[in-house]
């Protein structure tokens, strides 16, 4: 009896010696398993889906288009203001009349980029020979009928320092050479300085609207001090109002 017990061990120890032996080999001969690979990156140049142009460039809030204008811009205000045009105030100019759209209309019927009425658009376009084509949605025209009629205003007012002269002339774009020498008289009644806009001449109303005085006064203050800066740090030249 202790022989075959001795004899039955003997057999399962060698048929557990065999079986790990057969593990063994097995496992040298089973190919290592390789770590998984990372999901694909996309590729660095991916092509991006086609969109519209972006709005704003260097996000100053200065819309595409004005960057496809710049140079027609600068040739026309240089052609009419020298090489030292303000440029930058120009750029912010057409800016706030229309966002440099090309197609633009008021409800008023105000036309194009630089927002020419028809009867000031006609007048120009009579009294200046380069503007005879009279053409107020095409932006060569547009911009250079907003140059010269800025000149044309310049050239008619004087002020105690170019800023507030810019200021003049922009107040007289928007409301009228008229109204901007009744309320110089105004303010010169008030004992105020008729020939200095800020804190002076803007400050009075010689009898337009509340809404359109207050749109009238917001137009120079948001072209020379909030845009102007705008266009200055995106390359379109220089200011006017450096204090």
């Amino acid at each position: 009896m202790a022989r075959l017990a001795r004899d039955f061990g003997e057999m399962v120890l060698a048929l557990a010696v065999a079986a790990l032996a057969v593990l063994l080999v097995a496992g040298c001969d089973r190919p290592r398993e390789m770590p998984a690979q990372p999901a694909a990156a996309p590729a660095a140049a991916k092509a991006a889906p086609k969109t519209a142009p972006p709005a704003t460039l260097d996000g100053r809030g200065i819309p595409a288009t004005a960057l496809r204008h710049r140079t027609e811009l600068i040739r026309n205000a240089r052609s009419v203001w020298g090489l030292a045009a303000p440029v930058a105030v120009f750029a912010a100019q057409v800016h706030q009349e229309s966002g440099w759209r090309a197609d633009a209309k008021s409800p008023v019927g105000a036309r194009g980029m630089a927002q020419f009425m028809p009867a000031t658009a006609d007048w120009l376009s009579g009294l200046f020979p380069e503007l005879a084509a009279n053409e107020p949605y095409n932006p060569s025209w547009a911009l250079r009928a907003l140059v010269t009629y800025d000149h044309y205003l310049w050239d008619r007012l004087e002020a105690v320092t170019p800023c507030d002269r810019m200021a003049f002339a922009l107040s007289a774009y928007n409301g009228g050479l008229g109204w901007v020498r009744r309320d110089s008289r105004l303010a010169a009644s008030r004992g105020l300085a008729p020939d200095a806009w800020w804190d002076n001449v803007e400050a009075v109303n010689a009898g337009r609207s509340v809404g359109n005085w207050r749109e009238n006064r917001g137009y120079p203050k948001r072209i020379l001090r909030t845009l102007t800066p705008r266009y200055v740090a995106a390359g379109y030249g220089e200011g006017i109002c450096h204090e």
